[in-house]
């Protein structure tokens, strides 16, 4: 197994992407861009990039804020997040940016690309769908936000939707779940939600244990929503 870090920019912003493949072979593969949470690009992330990578695809973690751009506190985080959440049409761009990136690594099969993206990496995802780049075949959110970006009249959406979900998260109630459904649906899209009951946000993340706040660590949801993930790419990349 191969990694690397890899920059690439968006305007004049250098971004850093963590990029892990099987090189036991040169043949083009599909890429599976991985999307951050709020606190930036870190070990969670680069070790998702890893198990993708140990799956057959180029795992391509990307890097919304900027190389060295990280937050150490919730404070932090909110800061560095904030200004994409006001501005979807800079998220859109700089997310391109990471696909434009991932398509000019020599191994990558251009036509397959997937992403996941975890908490605001999930909106970013869902943002990169609703871009309708016909060459994102799929995108999978785990305990994502849901929150529409207002650009104007949505595109008929292309990628293959999979959302994964806390039905208690108290970031994305249960009618916001519902709402994406129905935006979803209007968007022509081929879309599917797997709601895990007893679950709140992050529930993919160890270190996730701050149960005042709806953050929590669920063990069997985590194993189910990879296995669906694997599913979806499964069939998406057929």
């Amino acid at each position: 197994m191969h990694n690397e870090y890899i920059d690439y920019k968006d305007g004049d912003l250098v971004c850093e992407a963590y990029v892990a493949y099987d090189d036991s072979h040169k043949a083009k593969r599909p890429c599976v861009l991985v999307s951050h949470a709020w606190g930036g690009q870190g070990d969670f992330e680069r070790e998702k990039a890893n198990k993708l990578a140990e799956l057959g695809y180029v795992a391509f973690a990307l890097d919304m804020y900027g190389k060295g751009k990280r937050g150490t506190t919730m404070e932090e985080n909110g800061k560095l997040m904030q200004p994409f959440m006001d501005d979807r049409a800079m998220l859109r761009k700089r997310i391109n940016a990471a696909l434009d990136a991932a398509k000019k690594h020599p191994l990558v099969d251009t036509n397959r690309i997937g992403a996941i993206g975890y908490c605001f990496g999930g909106l970013c995802v869902l943002d990169l769908a609703r871009a309708a780049d016909p060459s994102v075949k799929g995108v999978a959110s785990f305990h994502g936000l849901f929150q529409p970006p207002g650009l104007g009249k949505q595109a008929p959406i292309t990628a293959k939707v999979l959302i994964l979900h806390g039905f208690d998260d108290p970031m994305a109630t249960p009618d916001s779940m519902v709402a994406i459904g129905h935006e979803l649906d209007q968007a022509k899209a081929d879309w599917q939600i797997h709601a895990y009951g007893q679950t709140v946000h992050a529930f993919t993340n160890p270190t996730a244990n701050m149960p005042e706040n709806g953050i929590l660590y669920n063990a069997s949801a985590a194993n189910r929503s990879w296995q669906a993930m694997k599913n979806f790419f499964t069939e998406v990349f057929a």
